[in-house]
Parts: C-alpha cells; sequence; structure tokens
C-alpha cells in the first residue's frame, strides 16, 4: 500500500518518462499510474493515452508488445475503467488514499478480471489487442 501521493507521483511520472525501473512495475503500480493519470494529468485522457503510454514503456524497458506478451488492451480498458469509477465515487480523496481503497478491494487481487472474462478468452491474441467484451458476467461500472 501507499502512503504517500509523492510515491503516486513517482509510478506516474516515471512510467511517462519511462524511468521507472521494471521491478516497481507491480499490479499495484499499474492502478496507481492509472490513479494519476486520471487525477494529476487530464490532458492526456487516459482510455486514449495509457495504451501507448504502456506499450513505450514495454519497449523502453525491454519487453515486446506481441500477440502473447507485453501490452493487453482489454486488461488496460477495464483497469481504466475501474480506477475512473472508483475515482468518480470519492472525488475528494486525497490520491494515495483512493489508490489503496481501489486495492483494498476486488481490484487487488491480479486474477480480478477472471470473475468477468473467463482465462481462455482474456488471455487470447484478440484480447490483448482489442476490446473484448466479458463473457461471464457483466461489469459493475
Amino acid at each position: 500500500m501507499f502512503s504517500t501521493e509523492t510515491e503516486i507521483d513517482a509510478i506516474g511520472r516515471g512510467l511517462l518518462a519511462r524511468t521507472l525501473p521494471k521491478p516497481e512495475w507491480t499490479h499495484a503500480a499499474h492502478f496507481a499510474a492509472a490513479m494519476w493519470l486520471l487525477r494529476r494529468r487530464p490532458d492526456l485522457p487516459a482510455s486514449t493515452h495509457m495504451p501507448g503510454i504502456i506499450r513505450a514503456y514495454n519497449e523502453a524497458t525491454g519487453v515486446a508488445n506481441t500477440a502473447s506478451a507485453g501490452y493487453h488492451e482489454t486488461i488496460t480498458q477495464a483497469s481504466l475503467a475501474a480506477a475512473a469509477d472508483h475515482a468518480a465515487a470519492h472525488p475528494t480523496a486525497p490520491l494515495h488514499t483512493l489508490v489503496n481503497m481501489l486495492l483494498a478491494g476486488p481490484c487487488g487481487d491480479k486474477d480480478w478480471l477472471l470473475a468477468y472474462w473467463s482465462r481462455a478468452l482474456l488471455f487470447t491474441p484478440r484480447a490483448r489487442a482489442t476490446w473484448v467484451p466479458p463473457d461471464l458476467a457483466s461489469l459493475p461500472w
């Protein structure tokens, strides 16, 4: 969990500058970066800019964006939607508190999307390349 806004700012800035150390690009950091982008960089609409930001970061850290590795569109867009919904529900929460609250719920589990998508669908090249709607349950937002 995060203790300060500074930690979230460092993740967001590091991701954007492609200087975030690869070991720090964790599940929690993905949500921290999403919240940072939503709150601190409204000039970069998250749903349209995050894909390119993540692809560029992956390339800068030696991760290829392929049909089976690297950037994943469905996971990114679902995670951004969850983060945006959570941020809208808590508009005055400090950034680090907002991220911690999100991670204390279902989104804190790295497999949270498997409540909505089957593994067989979520991890297809098609779901990695484009948005694929859930096949198990509707998203709650």
